[in-house]
Formats: C-alpha cells, sequence, structure tokens
C-alpha cells in the first residue's frame, strides 16, 4: 500500500520519524517533531535490516532506487507530430541543488538521436580561415580544456502559456531546462588554430544528425565564452545530448547549442537558415518578428509545492525551493509571495553563485492550512526584474512561442493540492 507519491506507507512513515528526530536535536522546530510511541515502521524489523543486499558488481554503472522509478523525463505527446523532432522535459518538482543529473537532462531532437561512433567523428572548420581544418576527438582532446556550469534552456521554454495557464505541472511548463558542469576546449582555440581572417563576423555550426541543424552565431560570442564540450557532469556526453561533441553558448537559447558537432563555417554575415527566419523569431502584435534573440533573459519557478508536488503534510513548517537563472549573469535576489504577487519575502538562495547557472532558492515558513497563491520574481546581476505574465504581453502581445520569462503562479488549496493558474 502507497501513499499519493507512489513511495510504500511504511517508508514514508519512517522518513517522518527520522526526520522528527533531525528536527528534535536541531531544536529549530522542536515543536512539530512527532512521538515515536508505537511506531512500527521504527519498532519492526524489516527485509533490509535482516538480509544481505546485492554486491557490488550488481550494478557497475548504478541507478537510481526503485523508489524513486517515477522521476523520469516527460513528454508531451501532441506538441509535434512525430517523437522524433520533439521534446521531453526535466522532471524540476523532483530535484533540488543546482546540477541535474545526466539521465534526466531534457531532450530536444529535429531527427532523433544520431548514434556517432566517435573514431569516424570528425570536426570541420571552413569558410573565411586561413587553413581549413579538421579534427579527430584525439586532435580535439590534446587542447587545453575548462569546466563550466551553465543552464541550457529551450527558448520554447514556457511557450504552451503565452496565451494563459494550460500544462498543469512545473515539469511541463518549465522543464525544457538543464544545468550541468560542461567539460570541453574553448571555441576560441579551435578558431585559432584555423587562423580567422579580418574580415570574418560569424560562424554557423553544423551537427551530423540527419537534420544537419544549423544556426548564425556572432564571432564575438563565438571566441568569448563558447565552448566545444565533450562531458557532462564528468562522464561523457549522452547520445541524447549531443555525444560526442556539442556547442555550448553560455546564456543564449539552447536551439544554439549544435549537438553532434560537425562543421564550423566561418563567415562576414549571417546565413539566415531555417532555425533563425521561420523558427526562433518572436512575432509580436503588429505583425513584425524578432530576430536575432539569443539571451535567455532572467527567470525563476517555484518547483516544489507545484502542481505534481502537492503538500501532503498538512499545516505547520514548510519549505517553498524554486530554481532561478539568467543568461546575462548571476542572480542577486529571489524574492517570492505567498498570496498573488501582493507582498514578496526576500528568499534564501543557496549554493554556488555561478555566472549563467541555476541558482536554488528557498523560503521556510509556517503555512497555516490557508489557500496560497505562490510567485517567485528573480532580479540578475545586470539589475533585471522578471516580469509578470501581463507585463511582457503588453510588450510583445500573444503570438509568440519563445522567451517567455513571465512570472508563475501556483494555487495552493487548502487541501495541499496545487494548480497552475494567472493572476498577473
Amino acid at each position: 500500500m502507497s501513499d499519493e507519491t507512489g513511495i510504500p506507507k511504511t517508508t514514508t512513515s519512517r522518513r517522518r520519524f527520522l526526520g522528527a528526530g533531525l528536527a528534535l536535536g536541531g531544536a529549530a522546530i522542536a515543536g512539530k517533531a512527532r512521538a515515536s510511541e508505537g511506531e512500527a515502521a521504527i519498532l519492526e524489523k524489516k527485509d533490509w535490516n535482516q538480509y544481505l543486499g546485492d554486491g557490488v558488481d550488481t550494478r557497475p554503472y548504478g541507478h537510481p532506487s526503485e523508489f524513486e522509478k517515477s522521476v523520469v523525463r516527460r513528454n508531451v505527446a501532441w506538441l509535434t507530430a512525430d517523437p522524433v523532432s520533439s521534446v521531453n522535459f526535466t522532471p524540476l518538482h523532483d530535484l533540488d541543488g543546482i546540477i541535474t543529473p545526466n539521465g534526466l537532462c531534457f531532450e530536444r531532437h529535429h531527427a532523433g538521436i544520431a548514434e556517432v561512433d566517435p573514431a569516424e567523428h570528425r570536426l570541420m572548420i571552413n569558410g573565411l580561415v586561413d587553413k581549413q581544418i579538421v579534427f579527430t576527438m584525439a586532435d580535439i582532446m590534446r587542447f587545453p580544456r575548462e569546466n563550466r556550469v551553465y543552464f541550457l534552456e529551450c527558448a520554447a521554454n514556457s511557450g504552451m502559456e503565452w496565451r494563459g495557464a494550460q500544462l498543469n505541472g512545473c515539469q511541463f511548463t518549465h522543464g525544457m531546462i538543464h544545468n550541468v558542469m560542461y567539460t570541453g576546449v574553448p571555441l576560441k582555440l579551435l578558431l585559432q588554430e584555423a587562423g580567422v581572417k579580418t574580415n570574418a563576423k560569424w560562424i554557423m555550426p553544423e551537427g551530423a544528425d540527419a537534420s544537419a541543424m544549423t544556426r548564425s552565431v556572432p564571432l564575438e560570442k563565438a571566441m568569448q565564452d563558447c565552448l566545444v564540450a565533450f562531458k557532462m557532469n564528468g562522464e561523457a556526453l549522452r547520445p541524447e545530448q549531443g555525444y560526442p561533441l556539442r556547442l555550448v553558448v553560455p546564456g543564449w537559447e539552447g536551439n544554439m547549442w549544435v549537438k553532434w558537432l560537425r562543421r564550423l563555417e566561418v563567415g562576414d554575415e549571417p546565413w539566415h537558415h531555417r532555425e533563425e527566419t521561420s523558427k526562433y523569431t518572436d512575432l509580436l502584435e503588429n505583425g513584425k518578428a524578432r530576430r536575432f534573440t539569443w539571451e535567455m533573459d532572467a527567470k525563476s519557478v517555484i518547483t516544489n509545492p507545484s502542481p505534481q508536488a502537492p503538500l501532503l503534510h498538512k499545516k505547520g513548517q514548510t519549505v517553498i525551493t524554486g530554481v532561478a537563472w539568467s543568461g546575462r549573469g548571476t542572480i542577486d535576489r529571489v524574492d517570492v509571495s505567498i498570496d498573488g504577487g501582493r507582498n514578496w519575502m526576500p528568499a534564501r538562495i543557496d549554493g554556488p553563485s555561478l555566472d549563467k547557472s541555476m541558482h536554488r532558492f528557498y523560503l521556510d515558513f509556517d503555512w497555516d492550512g490557508s489557500p496560497l497563491l505562490l510567485q517567485s520574481r528573480a532580479m540578475d546581476s545586470t539589475g533585471y526584474v522578471q516580469p509578470t505574465k501581463n507585463q511582457l504581453r503588453a510588450e510583445r502581445g500573444t503570438n509568440s512561442i519563445y522567451h517567455n520569462n513571465g512570472i508563475q503562479t501556483w494555487h495552493v488549496k487548502a487541501n495541499g493540492e496545487v494548480e497552475n493558474v494567472e493572476v498577473s
């Protein structure tokens, strides 16, 4: 028998007891601890108390506990005609900290996952260069490398919400994002090896998958902080994340982070290909479209509680948590409202504050059991403040898909259930 989370009740009860014990030890919430008298979960022996478990060679790679099997990426079938050109979503509501596990990083494909043999893979640099070069993977691994933590957000993240609340889940409204440590070679070193001509202003990365994804990237950005990455969170890129090579374009929309990177063409003007003309432009109310809106604006979302993570403990000590990020720098402040934006309280940002990376925030408060309208509002290191959805629509209309960074509202009911709503 299990509770609403799918975790056996005995396991949940045991965790609650242990949590109570920790609270008593810390004394901060001593009055909230539950008594242990008659707790079968602590008094009765369980299988794991009495029998040997699997040996060290049973799980040579490792996998999560069977009680965490619901923590997976999910898709929305009606978004696209075929899953080979679609997206799935990171389960933000089940995560904490700022690093996304490799197996939970959202996917976006235009021709399915390319299974590339690294021994046969090549990266070519051509165009306005002194010499055209073809690198093997072994060649690339000889260059100086860097480790950098960055978020990757699809420009269409939250795009279904432009005209109103639609998808009832943090995973589905905000889950086209992940945050990992990339290991790779600064792109500028590879370009310098080829020798960039003086009239060069742009590069065009191209993927090796069947869609041959291309985007125009300003040379200035390429020489500033872009990486050609081959590892994430210490291990090789997963096939769905571009193994064996992908471009990392910090702070800019995910479509530019070309996977299965096979070619870099250097030119003197943008190429105006499909992904930067008919797609990845922002259609305004007057029918005109914004182009080259690369940077991802400051954004935040409360991940727990949220529609997929209801409040199950009833009233009392409660932790609100979420993530914030900005493509222009770090997050300086996050405010949280429990009454739909009428009043704001500063949240506690915990963990490292890294450039163009997720930031984790918390607000601890006593919930009295009454309904809540939860919101979070981020401010980045440039002074930019995350807008309300109405402010965003007043500026850009409702025809757009991309770059929706409006403030999200969750309605927490008295019974702990949570819904996606709008109030501003």
